[in-house]
């Protein structure tokens, strides 16, 4: 009589579901926001703009939010 391999393997455990989001106004707000890409995409045309100087990277990078947001609207 031939012996059963009694090893068990190890189960892993089944992935945990995650809830669903409901669509609420803060939600639908967020996905309108201009992405990085393209904020950084208007800031480097700012700094164009500007003649290419240094030294006003995060200006240039609020201004590119404010201008996106504002044509989204």
């Amino acid at each position: 009589m031939a012996r059963q391999n009694t090893q068990k393997t190890p189960q892993t455990p089944a992935p945990k579901s995650t809830p669903e989001r409901t669509q609420d106004k803060t939600a639908s707000a967020s996905t309108n926001a201009p992405t990085n890409e393209q904020i950084a995409r208007r800031a480097f045309e700012i700094y164009q703009a500007r003649g290419g100087t240094h030294g006003s990277s995060e200006q240039d990078w609020f201004q590119a939010e404010r201008e996106l947001k504002l044509g989204r609207q």
